[in-house]
């Protein structure tokens, strides 16, 4: 399962994602916010980083209008590694190499069709489990 946040700046773009998900059989679990409404982006980042650690979700996914916000927020949470991504590359990369378990994108920041592509690639993409990455995975914990 992947769990599912934003702030009102990441509303449109986490349906988009929403509806990926839902055209490839991802089971997820949609963490907030319901509306455009201004709300506090940690409280949304909290939320995923609690599903991905308490195992009800396998990933999470993060979007506010920058990304930076929730990617800040969701790695003071001790075991998780979110990566903030703006192309496919990167997306790639974070899974291969750091085993990232939360994905953070910009709502104002990255177009829906390249959103997909982004979260397309970081979901299809395996930790490659190189000696040298998880010693830096364990570095970091």
């Amino acid at each position: 399962m992947i769990a599912v946040g934003c702030d009102q700046g990441g509303f449109a773009l986490k349906g988009v994602i929403i509806d990926y998900l839902k055209e490839k059989n991802i089971e997820y679990n949609d963490l907030g916010t319901y509306t455009e409404d201004s709300v506090d982006y940690p409280v949304y980042a909290k939320k995923v980083a609690e599903a991905v650690l308490s195992g009800e979700a396998e990933k999470g996914i993060l979007i506010c209008g920058t990304g930076i916000g929730v990617s800040i927020t969701a790695n003071r949470y001790r075991g998780i590694r979110c990566a903030l991504c703006g192309d496919v590359f990167s997306a790639k990369a974070t899974r291969a190499h750091n085993d990232s378990n939360v994905l953070a994108l910009g709502g104002r920041v990255v177009g829906a069709g390249l959103a997909v592509e982004i979260v397309d690639a970081w979901l299809n993409t395996e930790f490659s489990h190189e000696e040298r990455h998880q010693r830096r995975i364990d570095m970091m914990d």
